[in-house]
């Protein structure tokens, strides 16, 4: 865990997309393989969202409680932030079993190790810990879903290839969740005491979020997307404290809602889940999210700024987005007449918020790293249910 960050708490969140008893050999073994899928960018411009019945998958949204220092009462995807446990040198003791694979066996990435975002390119050893930051970062990522939901995502031994499935909770896995949301570390013990394996190797990186300045209060993170496809939906539990309600909802279902005010979401939640829109089939879903994740990813923190009562989120590529994104930045708009001129779209990346519940995309770049472009809707003028 690196102590030396100013403004942000390094922290993990996993995308959990689920299906409804798909066949068994449609989802990948534990080793990640290289498969077929459809093209990454999925299409430009302009796209209606699936219609729900389209999607053959739904996806985990826990709702935090309205007493939580951070988003209270929004609907996020399961994590949080990181604990010393999970950079703990025991987990070299847990994950034996590899051998000397490096990085504990999860496949390399492409992107040159400058231009990784400092989450993944951080040298954990020079921070005291034997656990790279892409091992850490997925354990975190599954201990905060088992502590926040109750689904387990482990593997009984490396040879015997048990991606994409999920232990449901019995009776002694709900003593340990209980041991594990009192303290991070029993996560270690109980891996060895139930002799598995944190499931490090079906999530498949995807995005690297940074909270933006002066948003959501004083807490600002860092946080390491990943994304997961399970071949059934698993049993599901809040835990009574930080998460008050959860939904197993298609990305389309969860937009729907979010536009008819019935839940709130934040950016980088509906960014995602529009994302996710360009794939209703999960084998899509995950062939597409396994190729793209050797690519690497880029770091975004979003520039807010204000203009005419909406709330502007510049993102990388737009043609206003800062240079220097370190601090306190604020973006000159006062002789920015491009902002006004609705025929120039030259390198729009950008979040535009009328209010809470009003939220559109301005996208003309190309993502970089082989990413995918979200469904962008045109703006909400009209009942939002005929929207989808």
């Amino acid at each position: 865990m690196n102590t030396t960050l100013k403004h942000w708490k390094e922290a993990a969140t996993l995308i959990l997309a689920a299906g409804h008893g798909l066949a068994a050999d449609s989802l990948p073994s534990r080793t990640p393989r290289t498969a077929g899928g459809s093209p990454a960018g999925g299409g430009c411009g302009r796209a209606h969202l699936p219609h729900r019945s389209r999607f053959d998958y739904d996806v985990l949204l826990l709702k935090r409680s309205s007493k939580s220092g951070f988003m209270p009462n929004a609907y996020v995807f399961p994590g949080g932030m990181v604990d010393p446990a999970d950079f703990s040198s025991e987990w070299l003791d847990v994950f034996k079993p590899l051998g000397n694979s490096p990085s504990f066996g999860l496949r390399s990435v492409k992107q040159p190790a400058e231009t990784r975002p400092p989450i993944f390119a951080t040298d954990r050893l020079k921070l005291g810990s034997p656990v790279p930051g892409d091992v850490a970062f997925r354990i975190c990522a599954l201990r905060e879903t088992f502590e926040e939901s109750g689904v387990l995502l482990v593997v009984s031994h490396p040879e015997e290839g048990a991606a994409g499935r999920a232990r449901h909770c019995g009776s002694e896995l709900t003593r340990w969740r209980a041991l594990v949301n009192q303290n991070p570390s029993n996560f270690i013990r109980m891996c060895r005491e139930l002799e598995v394996l944190p499931n490090i190797w079906a999530l498949h990186e995807w995005g690297n979020w940074l909270t933006p300045v002066g948003r959501y209060g004083g807490t600002r993170f860092d946080t390491a997307f990943f994304m997961c496809c399970l071949q059934e939906t698993p049993h599901t539990l809040q835990d009574e404290k930080e998460i008050v309600r959860f939904q197993w909802s298609t990305p389309s279902e969860v937009l729907q809602s979010y536009r008819a005010q019935e839940l709130w979401i934040a950016p980088p939640q509906f960014y995602e889940l529009s994302r996710m829109c360009r794939f209703p089939v999960l084998n899509d879903l995950h062939n597409f999210a396994s190729q793209r994740a050797t690519e690497g990813c880029e770091q975004w923190l979003p520039v807010v700024f204000s203009k005419d009562e909406h709330h502007i989120s510049l993102l990388p590529g737009d043609k206003l987005y800062p240079l220097d994104t370190s601090g306190k930045t604020q973006v000159d708009t006062s002789t920015d007449s491009q902002l006004e001129d609705p025929q120039d779209d030259s390198a729009l990346h950008r979040m535009v918020t009328l209010d809470p519940y009003s939220t559109t995309l301005q996208i003309t770049i190309t993502p970089r790293y082989n990413h995918l472009l979200p469904v962008v809707q045109p703006p909400l003028t009209h009942d939002p249910k005929s929207q989808l």
